[in-house]
């Protein structure tokens, strides 16, 4: 690779540089700068780079600048498919726009993003269809097919992101043939594959990073040992993300799925083979028992408190029963077509999965189920992940780069590069640009219960309500729990209609995020009561929000299963699971949450903490200090004079 030197970038991000004539309102930001100069460097030395950057540093730019320079080949990894399209359709062409360089790219999403021609043509010629509506969707679906050089969904706005007709129309890694489907020469996702080979600069998400490269899924097995650098920026989702896809789960939608699978295949290449219904129809109730065998309300159980309901332990050897039948029924017709064949292999992979699940555990693995209104998930996952994921660092020498906003406890980042096994790895830190002190105000009122205290959501409203009053509005209230953000927004209602007040009250689930933070912008005065989903990855400049409250801090449930199970780990080891795991991960969420707040030079705002904690702990202290410097407050006189000292117009 030929890597830009630190005078060049100097000169690219600089007053005068190639970014500053060509993209209006670019301000030169030292910070910016100095972390570009880094992650060059990483890159010619393939090397590991840990580096957070403050919001408003302009993190995107500056590796996007070192990743367009370098003349190599770079994958591109972000947290969410809304930023892995705003990258690529955004500031990608921006930044390469403004450098003036030749450099070819490539969007690559999940299979499930694609039309299957395969999985389109049978759905439309079995003909069994729920409603009206998606007969409706599926025959857009087809003629979209037709005209579309990508048969990427995000490309059919007539059909929405979650209807039904879409599963009919794309495949998954389980039921996709492969070079075994007649229509592979047509593939869209085969086509995004082979553009992604050629392509210099590669944009995908952190999901299908691990399922299609870290996992050498079929025809992605060439991308990685091309590249020569990998960036991976919203560093802070790995953790978990990685322990997702090192584990392993069976689910009723997996069940469901190969059921209707074997259906429709079976329609088509065995109608002689009327055994395959009732066998299909056996596995589909017996996926239901082990559903009704589970709490009804949605729920995460340890693998000891459900295998001690008799009635869950007789529903499962009835579904092992059940798929074993099936599986030796499919490899009958297996021969018959790729379809069934396909079928077949999944049958077993899924009879494989439930095996493992219900045999002795194995060293450093936690198992649990999860429940949702008329689903459930059976899931394994590592305990600890670094050994696995620095066995994919090794191989064929390139860069890796790190990045968020959140990867550091008060510039500590032992906690992250522990938990990914990034042992050998620079770490770099710039603060935001920001003038935190100007800008913003922390506030911790005095008087509130304990968070464990069944008042604490009341006196957390009633504690906000004269913020409220003094932000006009322009307001979010985050919750860690969905009871606590219900709780708070009921009690919210009734304080609105009883003092008179007309500030828009909006809550979480009243529509999709982005419709939200759509009215929420153009409304300019609203209340947003919300749950963690709205602590990342949400933007909203100017006065429109300028307060954030946060009800507690954000310690994961300690009854969670895999919480539970790797604090236990972690003590056997002779760690302190407590401050080594559990409060480096809460400092670095409530970092998230507290992002939301001042997004731009202008910005000024009040983050409102109602634990505490944050004071009464010796802990507290080293949460506080991870937060941007704004000055803080016990006293609500002070406030309402912040707000006052800038009347909204």
């Amino acid at each position: 690779m030929s890597l830009p030197a630190d005078e060049q970038l100097e000169a690219v991000f600089g007053a005068d540089g190639a970014l500053s004539r060509a993209i209006p309102g670019f301000r030169l930001r030292r910070q910016q700068i100095e972390m570009a100069q880094a992650i060059a460097r990483a890159m010619r030395d393939n090397s590991l780079l840990v580096a957070e950057a403050g919001t408003g540093t302009g993190k995107t730019f500056a590796y996007l600048v070192p990743a367009l320079l370098s003349g190599g080949k770079v994958i591109i990894s972000t947290g969410t498919k809304n930023l892995q399209d705003q990258l690529y359709n955004r500031d990608l062409p921006t930044v390469r726009d403004a450098l003036q360089v030749p450099v070819s790219t490539a969007l690559l999403k999940g299979r499930a993003n694609y039309v299957c021609h395969h999985h389109l043509e049978g759905a439309l010629a079995d003909g069994r269809f729920a409603s009206r509506e998606d007969v409706a969707h599926l025959h857009k679906i087809a003629r979209f097919a037709k005209v579309s050089k990508t048969g990427d969904r995000a490309e059919l706005a007539d059909v929405p992101e979650n209807a039904a007709a879409w599963q009919s129309a794309t495949s998954t890694r389980e039921n996709c043939l492969g070079q075994d489907c007649k229509q592979y020469k047509e593939c869209f996702v085969m086509a995004a594959r082979r553009e992604a080979l050629n392509a210099d600069i590669v944009v995908v998400n952190h999901h299908l990073f691990f399922a299609d490269v870290m996992l050498k899924d079929e025809g992605m097995a060439e991308l990685l040992p091309a590249c020569n650098a990998v960036i991976l920026d919203e560093a802070h989702q790995l953790p978990e993300t990685a322990t997702l896809f090192f584990g392993e789960n069976l689910s009723s939608g997996q069940l469901l799925d190969l059921c209707r699978d074997t259906l429709v295949e079976a329609i088509a290449a065995a109608g002689d083979a009327p055994a395959l219904r009732p066998a299909v129809a056996a596995v589909e109730k017996a996926s239901r028992d082990v559903r009704l065998a589970l709490p009804l309300d949605s729920a995460r159980l340890t693998y000891a408190a459900a295998t001690a309901k008799d009635a869950f332990k007789e529903t499962l050897a009835i579904l092992d029963d059940r798929l074993k039948k099936l599986a030796k029924l499919l490899e009958a017709q297996a021969q018959r077509g790729e379809g069934l064949e396909n079928c077949w292999r999944r049958a077993l992979d899924l009879h494989a999965r439930l095996g493992r699940w219900l045999d002795a555990e194995s060293e450093g693995m936690v198992r649990w189920t999860e429940t949702y209104s008329a689903s459930f998930q059976l899931n394994a996952a590592p305990l600890d992940i670094a050994e696995i994921f620095r066995k994919q660092l090794q191989g064929h020498p390139r860069a890796w780069i790190f990045t968020s906003a959140t990867l550091a406890v008060n510039r500590d980042f032992a906690h992250y590069t522990g938990e990914m096994g990034l042992d050998e790895a620079r770490t770099a830190c710039w603060d935001s640009p920001f003038n935190y002190p100007e800008q913003a105000l922390l506030y911790v009122p005095e008087g509130l219960p304990e968070p464990n205290d069944a008042a604490h959501t009341a006196a957390v409203v009633d504690a906000a309500w004269p913020v409220i009053e003094a932000s006009r509005g322009r307001a979010f209230l985050l919750f860690t729990t969905l009871r606590a953000m219900r709780r708070a927004h009921e009690l919210l209602q009734a304080r609105f209609e009883a003092e008179g007040v007309d500030y828009p009250l909006l809550l979480q689930g009243d529509g999709t995020r982005s419709e939200l933070l759509e009215r929420f912008r153009r409304l300019g005065n609203a209340v947003l009561v919300a749950s963690q989903s709205f602590w990342e990855g949400v933007d909203v400049r100017g006065e429109a929000l300028s307060l954030v409250v946060i009800d507690k801090l954000p310690f994961a449930p300690p009854d969670d299963p895999v919480l539970a199970a790797r604090i236990e780990y972690l003590n056997k080891q002779g760690k302190n699971a407590f401050m080594e795991y559990q409060l480096p991960r809460a400092a670095i969420s409530l970092k998230q949450g507290a992002g939301r707040l001042i997004r731009d030079e202008t910005d000024r705002g009040v983050l409102m903490i109602c634990d505490p904690r944050l004071i009464s702990k010796h802990y507290g202290r080293r949460i506080w200090k991870s937060l941007p410097a704004m000055r803080r407050t016990r006293l609500l006189a002070e406030v309402t004079d912040f707000f006052a000292a800038a009347p909204v117009e």
